[in-house]
């Protein structure tokens, strides 16, 4: 009898998985239960859904639950795994639809269960008006209140200024929205420094969004969000304070936790139970610059780590590095990009270290189209190590950010980063690009 791979979870962490498992094995009896109705989706893509850049989300779906059946994976969707019995191998499944439940067998267990959005316990969190975004449930729920009051929406307010929040806010400003942004912390975008954050509260001030810092909310009511600074009003709220791992289930059946209750797995993605995987955002990663274990919730690790699961389980050997944390947004018109450690990250990981911040265009200057830049960079003192970089720019600044994440990943010293033979062409690049100006002022710091 050919063994049988319970997958939980239908996005990337466990379909990737399933995919690949499947393909080494074709024996394999794969089985996938996925709470939602879809499966395989690209979930950033929901905030340019709700913005009408993407025209619906039709349009995000990878591939269908028909698609994975028709390759050997029997996806089971509105199913929920509620319990785990590890010694009996079995896993307690709830059917959404008729509310019966019913116990299936495992070999091997794929964990891929995600994030959910953070939702502190405040006053009137549950009200119907306040929407978290971070599945394919979620973003139609939000589109169905927008669309169900009929024009209606026009008081948006966003809790938290993260990435999830300034797409967000975007989205409703596109559709003509007065957009109200609350964030607790200095500046917004919280994974930049303050000094860095703070182009991006400006630029989001230049777009038509209020967006209030140091300001700390403390419960909602229908048409309003109450703060410490007062009321606001809002016909809709959406939550953008982040995640937190979807590791619950796994967590009481005795798997082993890490940093923020996320499951903890190594370098093959094997947790601490024996025939048990998991991938995603529901798992730990490691940072190869801190050296730490992090939680970063990322579609691109997710994809990485559900392929390093899924070639493992269907009997070939693969690893999974770790990450340095490569993230990218864009509001309007300004780009926002991260990778490495912030200055305040270095000093957790005991770094002493250096910072250099430059202004530059994206194209030579005299070039038209030529937008502003700014790169910041962040190194050890003494060594000259790379440790981190941040870009705030217009069009055509952040997907610089890639040549700093590699160099971050290989170790490169600002000296080699500022040797680097990069592309120049007037359209694309002062002969000096901005990285390099960056590293070559780090160069030059006692």
């Amino acid at each position: 009898m050919a063994d049988r791979l319970v997958v939980i979870g239908g996005d990337a962490g466990g379909l990737t998985a399933a995919t690949q498992a499947r393909r080494r094995r074709t024996d394999l009896e794969v089985v996938a239960l996925e709470k939602g109705r879809w499966t395989s989706y690209s979930a950033c893509g929901i905030p340019y859904v709700v913005g009408g850049d993407v025209p619906s989300l039709d349009q995000l779906i990878v591939r269908s639950p028909e698609e994975h059946r028709g390759r050997g994976i029997e996806v089971r969707t509105r199913h929920e795994a509620v319990a785990l019995d590890l010694d009996r191998r079995q896993v307690e499944v709830r059917d959404l639809d008729d509310g019966g439940t019913y116990l299936l067998d495992f070999d091997v267990l794929q964990i891929g269960t995600g994030a959910r959005p953070v939702r502190p316990s405040l006053p009137g969190m549950e009200d119907a008006h306040v929407h978290g975004v971070q599945t394919m449930e979620d973003a139609a729920w939000l589109l169905e209140d927008v669309a169900g009051a009929n024009g209606a929406t026009r008081d948006v307010v966003v809790v938290g200024g993260g990435y999830i929040g300034l797409e967000i806010a975007e989205a409703f400003v596109k559709r003509g929205c007065r957009v109200v942004v609350l964030e607790r912390g200095p500046e917004v975008m919280g994974t930049l420094d303050p000094d860095m954050g703070a182009l991006v509260t400006v630029a989001m001030r230049e777009h038509g969004i209020d967006v209030r810092t140091g300001t700390e909310v403390t419960g909602f009511e229908r048409g309003l969000v109450r703060t410490d600074q007062g009321d606001v009003a809002a016909d809709l709220i959406v939550l953008g304070l982040g995640v937190v791992p979807n590791s619950e289930l796994a967590a009481s059946a005795g798997i082993e936790t890490g940093v923020k209750g996320a499951i903890k797995v190594d370098r093959r993605q094997r947790t601490s139970a024996d025939g048990v995987w998991a991938a995603g955002d529901c798992c730990e990663s490691h940072h190869l610059v801190s050296g730490q274990q992090v939680h970063i919730a990322l579609g691109t690790v997710a994809n990485k780590q559900g392929r390093v699961a899924g070639t493992n389980i269907g009997g070939g050997y693969a690893t999974f590095p770790g990450v340095v944390g490569t993230a990218v947004t864009r509001l309007c018109s300004t780009e926002v990009a991260r990778t490495g450690l912030s200055e305040a990250e270095a000093v957790g990981a005991g770094f002493s270290h250096r910072a250099v911040t430059i202004e530059s265009t994206t194209r030579a200057g005299y070039f038209p189209g030529a937008q502003p830049i700014k790169v910041k960079l962040v190194y050890e003192q003494g060594t000259g190590r790379l440790l981190g970089g941040q870009i705030v720019g217009r069009e055509g600044a952040a997907k610089r950010i890639d040549v700093v994440a590699t160099a971050v990943t290989a170790g490169f010293t600002v000296e080699e980063v500022a040797a680097l033979d990069l592309s120049y062409a007037p359209p694309f690049a002062p002969v000096w690009d901005p990285i390099l100006v960056a590293a070559r002022a780090a160069t030059s710091q006692p």
